[in-house]
């Protein structure tokens, strides 16, 4: 279990998320959802020890990560929103380092490493340096090597950016499969009609701070709305979307 208690971050006088608090269990899929500059990716850059959280604490399966941050690491897959990739190397090559980093074993890290590219369908360009590769074949080394050690506890920040509509079903699919084999599955986006079909539970930050944290369901009934597009308008957007796409069609019809 994944567990967030009362997380600030604050950059000088600038607050960027302020008492974040939420729990992620296994089995489940917890969606985390928020506008651009809600703090959603400063969250899990603190979940992953990239950067220190000003106070609070990060726990897993009831230990803070802060106690043994490098077994902690071991146990976590992560897909970042922005993806840093040594883009001179291969695909495969990659995929190897990653590997020896974690201390993989070589032949059973070989054997994962192939049936990944496979599946991902990268297999035929697993020697060509990423520098020519599409956002999308990107986007799918990162998953393969968030993924090929069999994290307990899976970080997905964005993970559906660059992907065509088959790799995004095959990826909503595993999703939804990592849940089943008992992950902790925490997946942050922008597209709401994916966390409405996938996650089971959802939170949801404004301006750095929880404004939801609750399933989808009990959310609707308790709001007296039918979708979580409609949920998170309400709770997450503060200007009136309508009047705003009427005012720039009759601007530009001017």
């Amino acid at each position: 279990m994944l567990e967030l208690r009362g997380i600030h971050k604050r950059y000088s006088s600038l607050s960027v998320v302020t008492g974040v608090s939420f729990v992620a269990r296994p089995s489940e899929i917890t969606g985390y959802l928020g506008p651009n500059g809600s703090g959603k990716s400063t969250t899990m850059k603190i979940i992953t020890g990239l950067i220190q959280p000003s106070s609070g604490d990060v726990l897993f399966n009831g230990e803070s990560i802060r106690n043994d941050p490098m077994a902690f690491r071991q146990c976590m897959g992560y897909v970042p929103e922005e993806p840093h990739l040594y883009t001179h190397l291969s695909g495969i090559e990659y995929l190897v380092m990653v590997a020896q980093l974690r201390d993989m074993d070589r032949n059973a890290a070989s054997e994962r490493i192939r049936g990944l590219l496979h599946l991902f369908g990268l297999y035929s360009d697993r020697d060509v340096p990423m520098s020519s590769y599409s956002k999308g074949m990107r986007q799918k080394i990162l998953l393969s090597a968030a993924l090929m050690h069999n994290p307990e506890l899976v970080l997905l920040d964005e993970p559906f950016s660059g992907l065509d509509v088959g790799s995004s079903l095959v990826l909503r699919s595993l999703i939804e499969e990592l849940a089943r084999r008992g992950k902790v599955v925490l997946f942050s986006s922008h597209e709401l009609e994916t966390a409405e079909r996938i996650c089971s539970h959802v939170v949801i930050l404004h301006r750095g701070k929880v404004v939801a944290d609750d399933s989808i369901e009990h959310l609707r009934t308790l709001m007296e709305l039918p979708t979580l597009e409609g949920i998170f308008a309400q709770l997450a957007i503060e200007h009136d979307f309508n009047a705003i796409s009427r005012e720039i069609a009759d601007l530009i019809h001017a």
